[in-house]
């Protein structure tokens, strides 16, 4: 079978210019809005005292300012996104001065690494903004700063539903809660589906929250396959394949998460809701690599075993665009690229029932 290597970089205007007509400087949407854990922290956790932080060399090595808190070598999905929408990086909540937050309306930030659907998430590494404390502080940007721009509330909640609101989180659930029973009781309280049946519960409550305070356009990633990541790999000695059993866990949550959302589509008026298949996807990334345009699955940095996460100031491999993974646990630079383009132009393989370019043209 042929190779199918990812679009490049370069060629991203290209196809912009095919499908808009032209490469528009004007954005397509007023603002990105980013809720998540480390797979879309752009250094919300630089902030708060944990070990979950990824403002040191390796990372950001691909990055134009170098480490900023991003778990990866470069840009997060959350990253290209913002770009082929046409706005600004959306910066880190928590890195915004009182009079930066007042004036900022292309978006923000509020992932926090280590975070989870579920408060006591990845409390045992230390602090993080749990996706109902991110939603919390969302709440104080559309009530105390976002105003101050606009005459009216009227214009305000026009502006809300024309904005894009990405929330990537849940793996952390897993990872940073119910598969580490010596520090949270979760596994031993609950049955794998009744596990997932709480978080569904408990997220459709928290995108419930995030509609009521103006959101309309919501792209909801489900939880990728955690048991492909080389953490998991490593810890169960698997030398090929993935640790299926961990992925079958995600897996019920996905499922959950499919019908919720359908279910929150018709009963929110105005609402749309794109699904980013993060599982599929990556699942069928890590089986076929070389289809991708990728060598290696392996982690691209020195490993710390413990943290799953690069060990400071060392020099990690020299072609980062081969590498599925970054550290233990994130995607490289390049993976959240395929999936950013994927998603924004792509088919249902990666985002559905609409990728985002179609999104940003829903009234």
């Amino acid at each position: 079978m042929a190779k199918t290597f990812p679009i490049s970089q370069l060629s991203f205007c290209l196809l912009f210019h095919f499908f808009l007509g032209k490469c528009s400087s004007s954005p397509l949407a007023p603002a990105l809005y980013v809720f998540g854990d480390s797979l879309v922290d752009s250094g919300n956790n630089d902030f708060l005292n944990t070990s979950s932080k990824a403002n040191y060399s390796p990372y950001g090595i691909d990055f134009p300012s170098g480490p900023t808190g991003r778990f990866t070598n470069g840009k997060t999905f959350a990253d290209f996104l913002a770009k082929y929408l046409g706005l600004p990086f959306a910066p880190p909540f928590l890195g915004l001065s009182e009079d930066q937050k007042s004036e900022t309306i292309t978006g923000m930030n509020y992932a926090s690494g280590s975070a989870g659907i579920l408060r006591k998430t990845g409390s045992a590494i230390g602090m993080n903004l749990a996706l109902e404390r991110q939603i919390e502080l969302f709440q104080d940007t559309v009530k105390n700063y976002l105003p101050k721009n606009f005459k009216a509330k009227n214009e305000l909640l026009q502006y809300l539903s024309k904005s894009i609101f990405v929330v990537d989180i849940g793996s952390n659930d897993y990872l940073n809660n119910y598969l580490q029973p010596a520090h949270y009781t979760s596994n031993q309280l609950y049955s794998p589906v009744q596990f997932a049946g709480i978080l569904v519960k408990k997220f459709k409550e928290s995108l419930q929250d995030i509609y009521s305070l103006g959101a309309r356009k919501f792209l909801v990633f489900n939880i990728a396959p955690i048991g492909c990541t080389p953490a998991l790999l490593s810890s169960e000695n698997i030398t090929s394949g993935c640790a299926e059993d961990a992925n079958q866990l995600v897996s019920l949550y996905n499922e959950g998460l499919a019908e919720m959302l359908q279910d929150l589509s018709t009963c929110l008026q105005g609402s749309t809701f794109v699904q980013a298949e993060f599982y599929a996807s990556s699942y069928d990334l890590n089986q076929n690599p070389y289809k991708y345009g990728f060598t290696s699955r392996s982690p691209c940095c020195s490993v710390n075993a413990s943290t799953a996460q690069c060990y400071p100031d060392v020099q990690p491999c020299q072609d980062r665009t081969t590498h599925v993974y970054w550290d233990a646990v994130h995607p490289s630079q390049q993976s959240n690229f395929l999936f950013a383009t994927g998603c924004f132009l792509g088919s249902s393989q990666y985002c559905t029932p609409l990728n985002i370019l179609q999104l940003t043209q829903k009234q």
